[in-house]
């Protein structure tokens, strides 16, 4: 492929910190004392097509805008330059259908995709601007169409195909989409969802969606309006078509991605192009430190931040390899993801504390059965990991080889806030612990009113300075953006998690703060508590929530699936309060535990402890859209009646 004009003014890269110039200590320190120079070599590890004047415009805060007037294109730095520069024929894509069907995906493959959706939707009237929505399962049309929006300047928002037509057509009328990007159906646990359908019933509580492009995924029959609905193989049958790049400002929209609370309306997120992308590589080559060869697994959902950065940008702006599986972990057996591992040799998986303890529900029998020698390096992400869990992913996984990159961060921050950081030389890992902040991250832990703790003690942590990855603003609300993060400690970015430093610098991540107890006027994290349940070796999962008291103010409830070898022989209970008594103090002993089989829990497989708290007390438990098993909220009604029987309390 020959260069065009504008492709050949695209900036060479720069000089970068790449993984093993100089130790974590050094790195960081540059990047905190002489953060401008830090960043102009850092912003190398993209092409840029024209340079910034300055790197970090802070005169507005807390709406700070980095590489000022810089132009760039995520789309060409994905696919573009990896083609131009020996990747042509590498592949970028190892895709894994949940029935055992693949694909894989050159880079040269993926741009023409790309390339071949992006002059669709310019065909279809889709401008530099315009919003999309991208309704999607784990399907290789997802990064595509993601890919191609970010090429003609479009700006995306991609909603998770578990949620359903209500929650679908909040972020339409919030964004003013013009156009959705769904399929006829997603599979899921051998069941199919009808995707199609869900649009439909979402667009008629909307006004501004004026076509729907339909992958044919699953060959069910869908209604298609002539006039608005269009298929996907018949917009794209030119497979040689070449659309020149956008090229958009540094802080331009990427896109817009909603992030939900306990209460309010959905949060808008918005991301921009220089800024993010620039922290996104950087945060996956300095937690992970990826090796040409390595095949990465980040075994999330494209419909969350983790796969947005870390599935399609980071991997494809680092032109490694990444397979993508469409489908649950647990089906059609409990091994498929080490069945996965083994067939595809993956060096590097990134997956949640919540999908490892459901493994470990099943015990060592699966893992054991496959060869997980390819393995290099485990990550977690979404929650923090209790040391049980971190345990069991190290050894039985890992086998006691593979260092655990434990990663903490938000849909706000873009990328990796704290993170072991392996490609800058491994310190000593502590299970349980995600080590130290990323380079240009400044940390800090503070009391209720603003004043910073000292080691060993909890509380909220904040952000001193900007960092390259964080968003932008809320779309169509910045005073809401203003009011959630930098109200409550002005000048401080306040994420609204609980935190401790210990006394040897790591962090240690506690949950949200909405999620502390006040038991008797000590403020107690849920997850202390659930960390001790899940220790127990009957216990697979766990949730605790604090219950309204008159005496105690609060008083501590959970709910544990015991693992699969285990039954409820009646002294399971006692077993467990005793184990917290003894690890945690008197304080922490839960006045209730309730055993069932299933907790709630999200499609992407993270508990939902909010609806576990609203029904097991009675109230509307907000949306469910992304529910994964109502059975589970029967269950936990008739734990609580069963209770309220035998004790006789209301």
């Amino acid at each position: 492929m020959e260069k065009t004009e504008s492709q050949k003014d695209v900036l060479p890269t720069s000089e970068v910190f790449h993984p093993g110039i100089g130790s974590y200590q050094q790195v960081y320190r540059e990047s905190v004392e002489n953060r401008d120079d830090f960043w102009s070599k850092q912003a190398g590890i993209l092409d840029w097509h024209k340079r910034w004047d300055k790197i970090l415009d802070d005169s507005n805060p807390p709406f700070y805008r980095w590489f000022v007037n810089g132009k760039l294109n995520a789309s060409y730095n994905a696919v573009d330059r990896h083609v131009l520069h020996g990747k042509r024929n590498k592949a970028a894509y190892i895709w894994i259908a949940e029935n055992g069907d693949e694909k894989i995906v050159t880079y040269d493959g993926l741009y023409r995709r790309v390339n071949n959706f992006a002059r669709a939707l310019l065909d279809l009237g889709v401008k530099k601007g315009d919003k999309i929505i991208i309704y999607l399962p784990m399907i290789l049309e997802a990064p595509v169409a993601m890919l191609a929006a970010a090429r003609i300047g479009a700006v995306f928002s991609f909603v998770f195909a578990g949620f359903g037509a209500g929650a679908l057509a909040d972020r339409i009328n919030d964004s003013k989409a013009k156009m959705i990007i769904t399929a006829d159906g997603a599979f899921r646990g051998g069941k199919i969802v009808e995707l199609k359908k869900i649009v439909d019933e979402a667009v008629e509580m909307t006004s501004s969606i004026s076509t729907i492009v339909v992958v044919k995924r699953t060959g069910i029959d869908i209604q298609m309006d002539e006039e608005r609905d269009v298929w996907w193989h018949d917009v794209t049958k030119d497979s040689s078509v070449y659309i020149e790049p956008e090229w958009m400002d540094s802080n331009d929209p990427l896109y817009i991605l909603y992030t939900s609370g306990t209460t309010g309306k959905p949060k808008g997120a918005v991301h921009g192009n220089g800024g993010y992308s620039v922290w996104v590589a950087s945060t996956l080559r300095w937690a992970f430190d990826p090796k040409e060869d390595d095949r990465w697994w980040c075994a999330a959902d494209i419909g969350w931040v983790t796969g947005h950065s870390y599935i399609v940008f980071a991997p494809l702006f680092l032109g490694l390899t990444s397979i993508m599986f469409e489908g649950a972990i647990t089906y059609p057996a409990p091994d498929r993801m080490w069945e996965i591992i083994e067939r595809y040799r993956v060096n590097l998986l990134y997956t949640s504390p919540t999908a490892i303890r459901t493994l470990m529900r099943f015990g060592e029998k699966y893992p054991a059965m496959h060869d997980l020698s390819s393995l290099r390096v485990l990550g977690t992400v979404g929650e923090p990991i209790n040391p049980a869990a971190w345990k069991w992913y190290y050894e039985h996984i890992g086998h006691s080889n593979s260092p655990i990159i434990d990663t903490y961060w938000q849909t706000e921050t873009g990328g990796f806030m704290i993170a072991p950081p392996l490609g800058l030389g491994l310190p000593p890992l502590k299970p349980g612990s995600g080590t130290f902040p990323m380079p240009g991250v400044e940390p800090v832990i503070l009391d209720e009113k603003g004043h910073e703790l000292p080691e060993e003690q909890k509380g909220y942590i904040a952000y001193k300075k900007p960092w390259p990855g964080m968003f932008l603003t809320l779309n169509n609300d910045p005073e809401r953006y203003k009011k959630v993060y930098f109200e409550k400690y002005p000048g401080l970015y306040f994420c609204g998690d609980y935190a401790i430093k210990d006394k040897d610098g790591y962090y240690w991540l506690l949950g949200r703060s909405d999620e502390v107890l006040n038991v008797s006027g000590h403020r107690l994290g849920t997850i202390e508590v659930e960390d001790a349940l899940i220790s127990s070796k009957e216990v697979a999962e766990s949730a605790v929530f604090g219950k309204p008291d008159s005496v105690k103010g609060e008083v501590i409830v959970a709910f544990v699936v015991l693992k699969e070898q285990y039954q409820d022989d009646g002294e399971i209970v006692q077993k467990l309060r005793k184990r917290i008594r003894e690890d945690l103090g008197p304080i922490y002993v839960p006045e209730e535990i309730h055993i069932v089989k299933t907790l709630p829990k999200t499609r992407s497989g993270k508990i939902m402890r909010r609806v576990v708290k609203a029904v097991a007390l009675n109230q509307l438990p907000g949306d469910i859209s992304t529910l994964e098993n109502s059975a589970s909220v029967d269950e936990i009604k008739e734990a609580i009646q069963v209770f309220s029987t035998e004790t006789g309390n209301p």
